[in-house]
């Protein structure tokens, strides 16, 4: 059975246009797009329409680094990936990417196998993979070959961690060699652990536990430090580089150095460091544990630096890095020791509605709004167009997003698996009101109407920045 859907009525938004078009969906794609009003876009004829007066139609929005499940600590990332992704939905995030784990003396397939095992048919929303490289050997390096090959494109390396998951810098270049090689992408997580961790033995010593701690020894010349060392080394290796979470202006800068000299590197931020600081993580009575997260929060000047990157192209990317931990019975166990406290913050599900707001507040513009959340990041890992705008032939992952509807983000009103919300209070402009996943509503005028399962594993191809 054929079925068609029409949008009529709204804003339609991409990254490169804004235009008033009625939009028709046929069997989970994209079928066309006309000007409303106008004979061909009255000559649409369909099941079911959706009014959108008033309203935007934006592609689903694609959160490339989420932690659904993720062992950490001794403990678990409370969202599941049905519960994750559910969220995701609500906050107008249509697909997902996720970290599979490869854990030292383990292969690569192993880690794979495992995060699919937790993901088919648990999933609201379409989801991939990236694979975290934690024992790099000749085994790895031939299963990253393979791994290319059925759509995982896209390799998370450590600075940081040492003992978990990192990687020295002899591992780093292997890897990097590699994948200049088979046309993946290095994702990397640049904080120089080894320092860092010197620096949280003598803290503690010194009786500094208190969770404002934990940003005081992650010192920001350390993510600096980081970032400038595997840029250099990808440049060795002749390989392109995707420094995650950048939270620091200071390895801005080392990013748009290195883009100044041509070099394939890219670069992503989150919400968390574009509108908290240390001043949260300063919060009294153990509630700073909440805002414990790596590479961690920075003090207020450094958004000025991060806002000026995402408008001036050194920063493409803003995902969640979501990794919730409930405040009772696990940031707790960082009680007396900040280096305990589980490190991770809630956000799937208030991404888009943020960098909404940062549109109003003047930061950055409509489309690169849509750009920096749902059409890079889909190019960047290789899914685009069939993810990330709205065009004939995409999947029709579609938001009708009121942008005049107020809320006040809150714990008690959102949807992930998580007993606080890093935004408590917050009042934004701007919400999600219907969302379709390949043209079934999972969000009907605020209302969920998916299901787990719907969901499905969407291979990649390789990085569509590159030569």
């Amino acid at each position: 059975m054929s079925s068609r859907t029409a949008i009529r009525g709204g804003l339609v938004i991409t990254a490169s246009d804004e235009i008033h078009a009625d939009v028709l969906i046929e069997d989970g794609r994209i079928a066309a797009l006309a000007t409303s009003g106008t004979p061909a876009a009255e000559a649409f004829t369909a099941d079911r329409t959706i009014d959108a007066t008033g309203k935007y139609v934006i592609p689903g929005g694609v959160d490339a680094h989420t932690h659904m499940e993720l062992p950490f600590g001794g403990t678990f990332a409370s969202d599941t990936f049905e519960t994750g992704t559910r969220a995701a939905a609500w906050g107008g995030t249509t697909t997902i990417i996720d970290f599979a784990v490869q854990s030292v003396g383990h292969s690569l397939r192993e880690g794979l196998d495992a995060w699919h095992g937790k993901a088919e048919g648990n999933c609201a929303i379409d989801y991939g993979f990236h694979m975290i490289v934690s024992d790099v050997n000749q085994e790895t390096l031939k299963e990253m070959d393979l791994l290319i090959e059925e759509g995982v494109t896209s390799f998370k390396q450590f600075m940081a961690y040492p003992g978990v998951f990192y990687s020295d810098d002899g591992q780093i270049l292997r890897a990097m060699q590699r994948s200049a090689e088979n046309g993946g992408l290095i994702m990397m997580h640049a904080e120089n652990g080894i320092a860092i961790d010197v620096l949280v033995e003598q803290a503690l010593a010194r009786g500094e536990t208190d969770p404002r701690y934990h940003g005081e020894v992650r010192k920001a010349l350390l993510e600096a430090e980081a970032t400038h060392r595997a840029i250099r080394l990808a440049q060795v290796a002749g390989a392109p580089l995707y420094v995650v979470h950048v939270s620091a202006m200071e390895a801005v800068a080392e990013l748009a150095r290195a883009r100044d000299e041509g070099l394939n590197v890219f670069g992503e931020t989150c919400p968390q460091y574009l509108f908290l600081s240390t001043d949260n993580l300063a919060e009294p009575d153990f509630e700073g544990a909440k805002y414990v997260c790596s590479t961690p929060l920075r003090p207020k000047e450094h958004q000025a630096a991060l806002w000026r990157g995402l408008r001036t192209n050194d920063l493409q990317v803003v995902s969640t890095d979501h990794c919730p931990f409930c405040f009772v019975g696990q940031k707790e166990l960082g009680r007396g020791d900040f280096s305990k406290i589980p490190n991770g913050l809630p956000g799937v599900e208030n991404r888009m509605d943020l960098l909404h707001q940062a549109v109003l507040d003047g930061h950055i513009s409509r489309r690169r709004w849509i750009e920096i959340a749902c059409a890079t990041p889909a190019r960047m890992f290789g899914l685009y167009p069939k993810k990330g705008t709205i065009a004939p032939g995409a999947d029709a992952d579609v938001v009708i997003y009121d942008p005049h509807a107020e809320q006040v983000m809150s714990a008690s009103e959102h949807h992930m698996n998580v007993d606080y919300s890093a935004y408590e209070g917050k009042r934004v402009t701007g919400r999600v009101e219907t969302v379709l996943s390949r043209g079934v509503p999972v969000i009907t005028e605020r209302e969920y109407t998916g299901h787990a399962g719907h969901g499905v594993y969407t291979p990649r191809s390789t990085c569509q920045y590159l030569n």
